[in-house]
């Protein structure tokens, strides 16, 4: 199991390090124990935020209230928990 992805019992919780501002929203590897996500919104007002839960939402093919911001709302680590088992995840959320 990658280090930025555990199990729990609502689906698996997701170690997100965040750069906002960037270009595109993208998966940009890993960073340490984290996934590193790159994000078009800048870090104001909670935008970073809903343009995470939007992307992985979207990835997911999930309604965005689905996918929740476990801690890190002001951090650029943070957790998600995705209502999903860490099996039926998308290959983009496993990088190498």
């Amino acid at each position: 199991m990658p280090p930025h992805l555990q199990p729990c019992s609502d689906g698996t919780r997701l170690r997100v390090h965040v750069v906002p501002r960037a270009s595109k929203t993208v998966i940009a590897g890993l960073h340490g124990d984290a996934l590193k996500i790159k994000l078009a919104a800048p870090p104001v007002d909670g935008a970073a935020n809903a343009e995470l839960i939007a992307f992985l939402a979207r990835l997911l093919a999930l309604p965005k209230s689905r996918v929740t911001l476990l801690s890190g709302a002001a951090s650029r680590e943070k957790t998600v928990l995705l209502p999903l088992p860490p099996d039926r995840l998308p290959a983009d959320l496993l990088p190498s």
